[in-house]
C-alpha cells in the first residue's frame, strides 16, 4: 500500500518535474531509497558494487590484453564474493567441515546471515555490465549516475528480469515517456500486480497448509493438489513481479526484455527454457554455456555443459541441496533430448511433448519447495501412492471450496495464451471493419477489465495478509 499510494506516485510526479536533464538523478535516488527501506544498511553493499563495477569498467576500456582479463576477473570475484558471503558461506562451512574435523564443532555453525533482497539480481547485473565492457558490446559508462541506475533501477531490483547493459545503454542516456506506453505500462503493471494478488497468493495458502500436514495426514489427492498449487503460484508470483518491472519500465520511458513467455505451454524441457525467466536462461547462455564451449566440442563435451550450467542455476536459487538437485534434474532432462530428440509431429507428438514436460517440470518443483532431499522423496512417495492413500475421489478434495476451484481453473486457463488470443483476435475485428464502434468497444472493453481489476486487488489486498514475493530471498 505505501508504494501503490505513496512511493510510485510520489517519484512519477517528481520525475515529471525533473525534466530530462535530471530524471536519471531522480530514478537513482529513488531506487536507493527503495532499497533502504527494506535492507537498511545493506544499501551500502549495492552501492559498492556500482562503484567498483563503474571504476573497472572504465579502466577495463583502456586496456588489453592480460591486464584487461585481469581486471574482469577482478570485477567479477568481487561481485560474487558478497554473495558467496551472504549466501553460501554458512551452507559450505556446514558441508565442508566434517571432511575435515570429525566433530563438527558449533563454531562451525555461524549465526543466521541475512540475505540482502535481491543481492543475486543486481550481482549478475553487475557482471553482465563488466562482460559487455569487456567484450567491447557496449562502451563502458561514462557517468556513475547512469551505471549506479543501471544496477539499481528500483523496478527490476529485487527480482529482475535480469537487463543486459548492451540493451539498455541508450535508454539510460536518451529515452520518451509518451501517452501511450505511459498507458501501456500501466496496464502491464496492473495485470501483473493481480497475477500475484489474485492468483499467486490464495494458490499458495493452499499450498502451504497441505505441505505442512504430516505425512500420515497427506493424502496422494492432496499432495497432487498442492504440487499443482505450487507451480501455478510461482509461475503467477515471479512472472507477476516481471509484468510489474517491465510496466514501471515504460512509466519512466525504458522498454525491460520480457522474462516469461507461458512456459507451461512446452512440449519440451528445451523449450520450457526458452519460455521461463528468459533473462537467466538467456544470462547463463551468453555468460556460462557459450563460454564454456557450448556444443562448438563435441557432444559428450555438449553434455558435460548443459549439466554444469544448470548445476550453477540450482545455487544460484539458493544454498541447498533440492536446489542443486533440482538444477540437476533439468539439465539431465535437456542432456536427453540432446540424445534423443523428441519427435512431435502432430497432435498426438504434441500433445505426448507437453505431457512429458509437465510431469518434469511438476516433480521438479516438488523438490524445489521441499525443505530437504529427505523430505522431497517422502512427498513424491505420497504422490506416487506409496503412503497416505487416500480411497476418496480426487473431486472431492474442493468439495465446499468454491473460490478455490474459481482461482485454480482461472489460473490454468491463462496459463495459455488466452489474453493475446484475445487481442489477436480484435486486431483482426480492426482489420475486418475499423469503425469509430468497433474502436470504442475494443477500448471500452480493455479499460473496463483495467477498472476491475484494480477494484479486486485493491479489496484483496486490504483483507489479506502480507506475502512478499517468492524471488525475494533469492
Amino acid at each position: 500500500m505505501t508504494f501503490l499510494f505513496l512511493f510510485l506516485p510520489s517519484v512519477l510526479a517528481a520525475s515529471l518535474v525533473a525534466g530530462k536533464n535530471y530524471r536519471n538523478h531522480l530514478l537513482f535516488a529513488a531506487s536507493l531509497l527503495f532499497y533502504a527501506w527494506g535492507e537498511g544498511g545493506y544499501t551500502l553493499l549495492l552501492l559498492l558494487s556500482i562503484v567498483i563495477s563503474f571504476l573497472l569498467g572504465r579502466r577495463m576500456e583502456k586496456c588489453s590484453g592480460n591486464q584487461k582479463k585481469l581486471l574482469l576477473g577482478l570485477g567479477i570475484s568481487c561481485n560474487l564474493l558478497p554473495l558467496f558471503v551472504f549466501k553460501y558461506l554458512h551452507f559450505t562451512l556446514i558441508e565442508l567441515a566434517p571432511l575435515f574435523f570429525s566433530d563438527l564443532s558449533q563454531s562451525w555453525q555461524l549465526a543466521h546471515i541475512h540475505l540482502p533482497a535481491g543481492i543475486s539480481f543486481f550481482t549478475f547485473q553487475a557482471i553482465s555490465y563488466l562482460i559487455d565492457v569487456y567484450r567491447r558490446v557496449a562502451p563502458a559508462e561514462q557517468s556513475l549516475l547512469n551505471c549506479g541506475l543501471y544496477i539499481a533501477m528500483f523496478p527490476q531490483l529485487i527480482a529482475g528480469p535480469i537487463v543486459r547493459y548492451h540493451d539498455i545503454a541508450r535508454q539510460l542516456q536518451r529515452r520518451i515517456v509518451t501517452l501511450p506506453g505511459f498507458a501501456s505500462g500501466a496496464e502491464r503493471f496492473v495485470f501483473g500486480l493481480a497475477k500475484k494478488v489474485l492468483l499467486a497468493d490464495p494458490l499458495g495458502v493452499k499450498a502451504d497448509q497441505i505441505y505442512a500436514l504430516p505425512l500420515h495426514e497427506l493424502s496422494t489427492g492432496n499432495a497432487w493438489l498442492a504440487a499443482v498449487c505450487f507451480s501455478l503460484q510461482i509461475y503467477y508470483d515471479f512472472s507477476g513481479y516481471s509484468d510489474m518491472a517491465i510496466g514501471l519500465g515504460k512509466l519512466f520511458g525504458f522498454h525491460l526484455p520480457e522474462n516469461f513467455n507461458y512456459p507451461y505451454i512446452s512440449r519440451s524441457m528445451r523449450e520450457f527454457w526458452r519460455r521461463w525467466h528468459i533473462s537467466l536462461s538467456t544470462w547463463l547462455r551468453d555468460y556460462l554455456y557459450i563460454p564454456l564451449g557450448g556444443s562448438r566440442k563435441g557432444s559428450h563435451r555438449t553434455l558435460l555443459n548443459l549439466l554444469i550450467v544448470f548445476l550453477f542455476c540450482g545455487l544460484w536459487h539458493g544454498a541447498n541441496w533440492t536446489f542443486i538437485l533440482w538444477g540437476l534434474w533439468h539439465g539431465v532432462f535437456l542432456a536427453l533430448e540432446r540424445v534423443v530428440p523428441l519427435r512431435q509431429r502432430g497432435w498426438w507428438g504434441a500433445s505426448l511433448g507437453w505431457v512429458y514436460t509437465t510431469l518434469v517440470v511438476l516433480l521438479g518443483w516438488v523438490l524445489f519447495r521441499s525443505p530437504s532431499i529427505a523430505a522431497a522423496w517422502e512427498y513424491l512417495r505420497v504422490m506416487a501412492g506409496g503412503m497416505g492413500l487416500s480411497h476418496k475421489p480426487f473431486l472431492s478434495l474442493f468439495a465446499g471450496d468454491s473460490l478455490l476451484v474459481t482461482e485454480l481453473l482461472i489460473a490454468l486457463l491463462l496459463a495459455f495464451p488466452i489474453y493475446p488470443g484475445l487481442r489477436g483476435v480484435a486486431q483482426q475485428l480492426l482489420q475486418w471493419r475499423d469503425t469509430v464502434s468497433v474502436n470504442t468497444g475494443i477500448a471500452v472493453g480493455r479499460v473496463g477489465l483495467f477498472v476491475l481489476l484494480v477494484y479486486l486487488v485493491l479489496i484483496s489486498l486490504a483483507a489479506q495478509a502480507y506475502h512478499p514475493f517468492l524471488y525475494f530471498q533469492f
